[in-house]
């Protein structure tokens, strides 16, 4: 294998903002910021295979679901799908009221003048221009001074505003200082103000400021210093929309959108599961659904997190990855034996308690408020304990199994998920409990029971009559006791079976006259083994004889 020796000095640290009494640190995220998706935009051109107007659709109606009220649609004077497309959902009135569509384009006027064409008939408008600002762009891309830059971003307001005097809508200028993330925070300003002085706030409405972290460059802090000294400096602050717009190649767009919201941003713009170039962007479903833990309504719907998934999946032939927080398939499932015994018994507790907040260990936030299903939380392989086994068996069956029996039980799962080397499914799991412990009639098959109370000077008695066949010979027999748990286990002493019971649980399955009982009982052998066994019954006495019966069966089998 070839070695090779970075060269470290080839790359210099980010310099710090030195802000020293910010306050962002101490801030808390109260309310949702203003949303605005950029899928069918930025996430669109980041595909193997842009999506068809169609597919765009499609997506576009799931972005209407979700909630979003401003929605960037494409880049119509680049692309001829776009155009098209910004054409179809205005003119079959896909555009719900209060909805904003956003167009990108450049400083260009037959860029403008073609963005205007394609957004003709729409009655909310947001004209999203931008040009690079960085050092890197402007002398190495552009060749171009500062002033040059700055006239640049001018001329293209002046045409917008132009064009805005003649539509029949609302327009609004968002402006983008691209590459705001590696620009000097002094030009930076010095451009925004240019921008927005010259569009005229009073005149022609609230404008959007946009600082894309175009590509990260620094710590998530010193993002949050820069838009924190940008709402501090800029002009008509009262009249000028902060927003965001972050990638993720340091892997930080979600804290760094998060601490910009603290540090005082309006509005957030990204994607769902944060696709975009190279990382992608920042992923609104987890910056949206980390705000719902801390109690924060985030204004968007995720309550159907499979299907939202699945539509991102159709029209972008992308994967969302089994670990991506909230939407991932392993998100909410634990392997872990002391992971499932935990949330096993959180989630009792909870019911049980009623609580109002959530707190279940292992889990942020409830499952079943992204419409996930409770089954999912545990998922049985070799590495599980006794809890996740007996947790999916009540949750998909409804057996309840005490305790003491789970760690018998959780042994057959266990040998069965090492021999087939993969995790179990619930039906897997159930079988192996109905095969194994329920109702087992393998060497006595309890035939017919009369039970008959025997009133007595100090304590009252049971009388048992019972039918059992025995290796396939019937025979009739009796016996007395305490009770009728009692009085078969002397019965079944009497013909051999020598054991004593020392668990007893019970519980019902279902509700109503037709109600299924089921119980559990523990024997203990002559040896000092203990065997459990199941039963059930419409009649709790009969599942109790039931679950004695399937004890011996398993232990004298």
């Amino acid at each position: 294998m070839k070695s090779m020796q970075i060269e470290y000095g080839k790359y210099k640290a980010f310099p710090v903002i030195g802000l020293k009494d910010r306050t962002w640190p101490d801030a808390q995220i109260t309310k949702a910021p203003q949303w605005c998706s950029v899928d069918l935009r930025d996430g669109n051109q980041a595909i193997h295979t842009p999506m068809t107007k169609e597919k765009k659709r499609i997506f576009f109606e799931q972005l209407v679901k979700i909630g979003f009220k401003t929605i960037e649609v494409g880049f119509p004077s680049a692309s001829q799908t776009d155009f098209d497309f910004v054409r179809m959902i205005i003119e079959e009135n896909l555009i719900p009221s209060g909805t904003a569509i956003q167009v990108l384009v450049q400083a260009r006027e037959h860029l403008i003048v073609r963005t205007f064409e394609a957004l003709a008939g729409a009655p909310k408008i947001i004209v999203h221009l931008y040009n690079s600002t960085s050092p890197a762009q402007r002398k190495d891309v552009f060749g171009k001074s500062k002033e040059e830059i700055i006239e640049i971003a001018l001329s293209g307001v002046d045409l917008i505003k132009e064009h805005k005097k003649n539509f029949n809508g609302e327009v609004q200028l968002e402006y983008s200082p691209e590459s705001f993330s590696l620009t000097e925070l002094d030009f930076a300003l010095e451009i925004s103000n240019a921008v927005i002085n010259r569009w005229n706030p009073e005149e022609n409405g609230p404008v959007i400021l946009n600082l894309p972290a175009t590509v990260e460059g620094s710590t998530p802090n010193v993002h949050a210093d820069q838009i924190e000294w940008m709402c501090r400096n800029v002009v008509h602050r009262d009249k000028v929309l902060i927003s965001m717009h972050a990638h993720n190649d340091r892997g930080t767009a979600v804290a760094a959108s998060e601490l910009g919201i603290m540090a005082g941003a309006d509005r957030v713009e990204g994607t769902l599961f944060g696709n975009g170039e190279r990382t992608g962007n920042t992923d609104l479903v987890t910056v949206a659904l980390n705000m719902l833990t801390q109690g924060v309504d985030p204004e968007l719907n995720f309550s159907d997190i499979d299907t939202i998934r699945s539509i991102y999946q159709l029209c972008t032939e992308m994967s969302v990855h089994e670990r991506h927080p909230y939407a991932g398939d392993l998100v909410y499932t634990a392997f872990s034996g002391s992971h499932q015994d935990a949330i096993s018994k959180g989630l009792k507790v909870r019911d049980k308690e009623s609580r109002v907040f959530w707190d279940v260990p292992y889990l942020p936030i409830d499952p079943k408020d992204v419409g996930r299903d409770y089954e999912a939380i545990v998922k049985i392989n070799s590495q599980s304990g006794k809890g996740g086994a007996a947790f999916i068996l009540e949750h998909n069956a409804g057996f309840a199994l005490p305790k003491s029996m789970q760690i018998e039980f959780s042994k057959f799962v266990q040998i069965q998920a090492d021999e087939l080397k993969r995790e179990l499914t619930a039906k897997e799991i159930t079988d192996i409990f109905n095969g194994e412990f329920l109702n087992r009639t393998n060497k006595i098959v309890l035939d017919d029971i009369t039970v008959k109370r025997i009133k007595g000077d100090s304590a009252d008695k049971v009388s048992v009559e019972a039918v059992l066949i025995i290796d396939g010979a019937k025979t009739e027999c009796s016996g007395f006791g305490d009770g009728a748990i009692n009085a078969l286990t002397r019965i079944l002493n009497d013909k051999g079976f020598v054991c004593n019971v020392t668990a007893y649980d019970e519980h019902a399955m279902s509700s109503g006259s037709d109600a299924v009982a089921a119980a559990y009982i523990g024997i203990a052998l002559e040896s000092g083994k203990t065997v459990f066994g199941a039963g059930t019954d419409s009649d709790i006495s009969l599942a109790s004889a039931n679950a004695l019966i399937s004890a011996v069966n398993r232990a004298f089998a």
